[in-house]
């Protein structure tokens, strides 16, 4: 793991200066983090990388993994799939269910903290079982709540409103809830395997171990295979661009134990594809860090064509390697992709496909949106501008009505 110092030759010496001063405003504290997987999504990999660096700030900080049986997850992929606004039916048991994982979770539990990050649904719960155990109690949302589903919004509402602040990606993500909302966007930490500087023989050993041929310019999409990510779309697209200019596709999903889902999104794509010899279906190890790295550096176009989005991680680790992304104009992404300058946002597979031809076409200008992405994300998506933010929530939910932090 990187020392904090080491972040200073890209997001400058006075951003470490500062973090250092706000760690040491708060003083001894223990902060705890709880979500419902240790690999695969965007929420595990930022707790990996942020966790031993607000350690490092003398913030005692604790990572926690609930746990649960398929049935428990199948209702949380529910909770998750209403959330993004689709009609869903979780009959009373189900919730039931929901409830008495969340109580046998708290039941293993010994910690107590003075402030618990609570990620997304899965383990919202907990907080009746253990409210005592800690001062300070914040839920995150990491997922697009911009048109819930009422009836199972209802239902978490009644117990997000039990926590003393919300913490969302976009403004447009925020309820009407009775506490303090704060807004926090993700980030990618850049020395990480999934992001550091690859070697070119590093990355053709990972296309020669993939069998991937660099024969024609390729159109990589990395996500896992969710219905929200719609590769499906991106393979109609794919097929479009391809009656004018040769190229191929590839598709690299991983899997997360949260998920359920997967499998049956993943059979989807395999029909779609068809046995294409121009597209290739990755399905990676959800700790196959490196491999993604390889692949978005090898790439001449990344697209995550989501028609939902917390954030779009996948869309900040391909603008850090200076790739041009076509992204879905959803959630997160809007955020990180602004036309003919970072990215290009599109509607459709067949907006999607008109801009991977209009890039391919156009080699300076990909090269240079490329430059202009990375430099982006360096401003505003470093995790060390995510530490920045915990610091600032911790000490503004301990010291209510508070709106200015004096160093």
């Amino acid at each position: 793991m990187n020392r904090l110092h080491d972040y200073a030759a890209l997001a400058g010496p006075e951003v470490i200066g500062q973090l250092h001063r706000l760690a040491e405003k708060l003083g001894a504290r223990r902060f705890v983090h709880i979500n419902s997987t240790r690999s695969g999504g965007g929420v595990a990999e930022i707790l990996s990388r942020a966790v031993p660096l607000l350690n490092q700030l003398g913030l005692e900080t604790n990572w926690e993994v609930i746990y649960g049986d398929q049935e428990f997850f199948e209702v949380t992929k529910a909770f998750h799939n209403a959330l993004q606004g689709f009609k869903v039916n979780l009959p009373q048991v189900m919730l039931d269910h929901y409830r008495e994982v969340n109580r046998e979770n708290a039941r293993r539990f010994t910690w107590e903290a003075d402030f618990v990050l609570v990620h997304d649904p899965q383990p919202a719960c907990l907080i009746e079982e253990m409210r005592g155990r800690a001062k300070c109690w914040i839920w995150r949302c990491h997922i697009d709540v911009s048109r819930p589903n009422p009836q199972v919004w209802r239902f978490l509402r009644d117990v997000v409103r039990q926590y003393d602040a919300s913490v969302f990606s976009m403004s447009q993500f925020a309820q009407n809830l009775p506490h303090p909302q704060y807004l926090i966007r993700p980030s990618i930490d850049p020395f990480s395997e999934k992001n550091r500087d690859l070697t070119p023989e590093e990355i053709q050993a990972v296309l020669d171990r993939l069998e991937i041929k660099r024969d024609k310019p390729i159109i990589l999409q990395v996500s896992r295979f969710d219905s929200f990510k719609d590769p499906v779309g991106v393979i109609q697209a794919f097929r479009l661009v391809r009656r004018h200019a040769p190229c191929k596709l590839v598709l690299a999903g991983g899997e997360a134990t949260d998920d359920p889902e997967g499998p049956r999104i993943l059979a989807e794509v395999m029909e779609a594809a068809n046995g294409e010899p121009d597209i290739q279906v990755l399905l990676l190890p959800s700790d196959a860090h490196h491999e993604v790295n390889a692949l978005q550096r090898a790439a001449d176009i990344i697209v995550q064509k989501s028609t939902r989005e917390g954030f779009g991680l996948t869309v900040t680790e391909a603008m850090w390697k200076g790739k041009p992304v076509i992204g879905g104009a959803a959630g997160g992404i809007v955020l990180q992709l602004q036309d003919y300058n970072t990215g290009f946002l599109v509607h459709s597979p067949e907006g999607c496909a008109f801009r991977i031809r209009y890039l391919l076409h156009r080699p300076e200008l990909a090269r240079r949106m490329g430059q202009l992405a990375r430099e982006f994300v360096r401003q505003h998506f470093l995790i060390t501008r995510h530490i920045r933010d915990y610091l600032t929530l911790v000490t503004l939910v301990d010291n209510p009505g508070s709106r200015i932090i004096e160093l």
